[in-house]
């Protein structure tokens, strides 16, 4: 079993996140409770709703995922589960300004839903699909 996402999984789904929620929400708290501008007290939380929405569909549903011969396990850090090769559809990439992510697409939904998010490691997931020429041909579209 070789790990194909980023060691910064864990860096992405939870720290930054509960940072952001906790200073971001103190500073609306206090934004609340010490300006006297109404539209302050409308936009700064809007922003911070927003801010939340955002982490939720970004963030909070990136995967650690491991692959190995016959199977793929992917863990949110509280589940882990196994997907066979046989029930994958496809394995996607997708780059952004700043980040890669990779998706992996079931014929049928798992237990984490028909799609699943990874930031995939640029130098271990090269050599899993280096040494896996087959796996490749018949994933990576």
């Amino acid at each position: 079993m070789q790990r194909v996402s980023t060691n910064l999984t864990l860096f992405y789904k939870l720290f930054i996140p509960v940072f952001w929620l906790s200073f971001a929400g103190a500073a609306t708290i206090a934004t609340l409770a010490l300006s006297k501008d109404s539209i302050l007290r409308i936009i700064i939380p809007a922003i911070y709703l927003f801010s939340i929405i955002l982490l939720y569909f970004t963030l909070f549903r990136l995967k650690r995922v491991e692959m190995s011969d016959e199977t793929v396990y992917v863990t949110d850090y509280f589940r882990h589960f196994q997907y066979p090769y046989n029930n994958i559809e496809k394995i996607t990439r997708q780059n952004y300004l700043i980040l890669q992510t990779a998706t992996i697409h079931l014929h049928t939904p798992g237990s984490f839903g028909k799609k699943m998010t990874f930031v995939p490691s640029k130098s271990l997931y090269k050599i899993f699909w280096e040494s896996h020429p087959e796996l490749k041909a018949m994933l990576i579209k």
